[in-house]
């Protein structure tokens, strides 16, 4: 990554005698304060500012003092051991807060959103694409593809890629269970202890905060480092702090829980208080705290597919914010994008999957098949070469292993479906010679 430039310091341009003057009549240009209003809406760092066409005689340095101004000058401050954050609420944060408290949040219009009967469905395959993405941004070299089968099929992991990926299965289903608790130090070292287990250089730094300052982020293109976190010696006063600010709400000061959530996702990575792990557990806290607030959605969004997509934003996020005076807005404004787009391709998603159901409507008519059975069939009839397991088939459809066994042992009865056996123990079921006969009877058109 490309070295992120230090913006200037607005100071030294605003707090002159020269300067008083020449700025109280900028301000009362329309045209710079147009300007000014596009520079913090989009919330530009310097790099981009930089290069902003300004109007006539203003330097792109006044236009970056003034913004910054107007940024700290905001009533939203949090410290944290001994450092000091803010962020500012521009329309467009607020407009998507808006967006997720309707859709994401309880209320009768995102409950509609999913069909009850697929609820289960849709929440295994959300939760398998976030564990698939949140390694693959640790650098988890696998497809998604060989992936999902891996958990579908309940295969073991056969590298350090695929543990990953299983760890952060596993995870995730325990927040799911820990969703209505307090977080606690023993909780958040057995969450890191779970995503970490077996792919960590060192065993014994699994569930175990760092006990150095050896560690630092490293750029992974050019071996820059773009952050060297607090001291050890401060990781645990800096933990206990987060905790309570996870745990408690201010009567005195409301902080909306989605913007919470993303202070949480940035402090994990700001401590780093694990040697390896910390991306993962931050993202994992982060889907916590918003499932203990009540953003049941949040259980079938894939963010970290979102942030797979762009991986060089997500880390310059971490870094405007720590090179601009700690500024949350710019991590805040990221993360809100990646959850907008995390929801719409949900939508997508269910929408393609209501699309498929209509199209096994064929497989339905036939006599003794259940919609799990068509649904099977259509699975086949599109990917000839499938071949599946009573295990698959629990996980595929979010069924009890006899269901499993039941639907493919009927299928095989009525003459679609064959065993095959695997192995020893395992038994799996692919097309039988029969299947294409008996399907183009059924099938409109084919």
């Amino acid at each position: 990554m490309k070295k992120i430039e230090p913006p200037p310091n607005y100071k030294e341009i605003l707090y002159t005698k020269k300067a008083t003057e020449r700025f109280f009549k900028l301000i009362q240009n329309p045209e710079f304060n147009q300007v000014i209003n596009e520079i913090n809406e989009n919330y530009y760092y310097w790099d981009k500012v930089k290069y902003l066409k300004m109007p006539v005689d203003v330097k792109n340095e006044e236009a970056w003092a003034l913004a910054k101004v107007r940024r700290i000058n905001t009533p939203f401050k949090l410290q944290i051991g001994k450092y000091n954050f803010y962020w500012g609420l521009n329309v467009k944060i607020q407009e998507m807060l808006h967006l997720f408290d309707l859709n994401i949040g309880g209320t009768l219009e995102s409950k509609s959103l999913i069909p009850n009967d697929d609820k289960n469905r849709y929440l295994i395959s959300s939760i398998m694409e976030e564990a698939i993405a949140s390694s693959q941004i640790e650098g988890a070299i696998t497809t998604r593809k060989k992936a999902k089968e891996m958990l579908r099929k309940n295969i073991g992991p056969r590298n350090k890629s695929e543990q990953m990926i299983v760890n952060n299965y596993i995870s995730i289903q325990k927040i799911l269970e820990w969703k209505n608790e307090d977080l606690t130090k023993e909780k958040l070292l057995e969450l890191h202890r779970m995503v970490t287990n077996k792919t960590l250089d060192n065993h014994e730094d699994e569930g175990k905060f760092r006990e150095d300052n050896e560690i630092k982020v490293i750029d992974a293109i050019d071996g820059e480092v773009v952050h060297y976190p607090p001291d050890f010696s401060e990781i645990e006063k800096l933990i206990k702090e987060l905790i309570v600010f996870f745990n408690g709400d201010k009567k005195d000061v409301f902080i909306h829980p989605i913007i919470k959530a993303c202070i949480i996702h940035f402090m994990i990575g700001f401590i780093h208080p694990f040697v390896d792990g910390n991306g993962r557990t931050a993202r994992a806290l982060f889907y916590w705290y918003l499932l203990r607030k009540g953003y049941w959605l949040t259980e079938y969004l894939s963010i970290s597919k979102m942030i797979l997509k762009s991986k060089d934003q997500y880390a310059k996020a971490f870094i405007y914010t720590e090179t601009d005076d700690n500024d949350l807005t710019y991590f805040m404004n990221y993360q809100l994008r990646t959850m907008k787009l995390a929801f719409e391709s949900l939508r997508e998603y269910i929408q393609r999957k209501i699309e498929e159901k209509r199209k096994i409507t064929d497989f339905i008519k036939i006599d003794k098949i259940n919609e799990r059975q068509a649904l099977i069939l259509k699975w086949i009839y599109e990917e000839s070469s499938l071949i599946l397991s009573v295990k698959e088939i629990e996980t595929r459809l979010s069924v009890s292993n006899q269901t499993a066994r039941t639907d493919l042992q009927g299928l095989t009865d009525l003459g679609y479906l064959e065993p095959i056996q695997l192995n020893k123990k395992t038994q799996a079921f692919s097309k039988s010679e029969r299947f294409d006969t008996l399907v183009r009877k059924i099938v409109k058109n084919k």
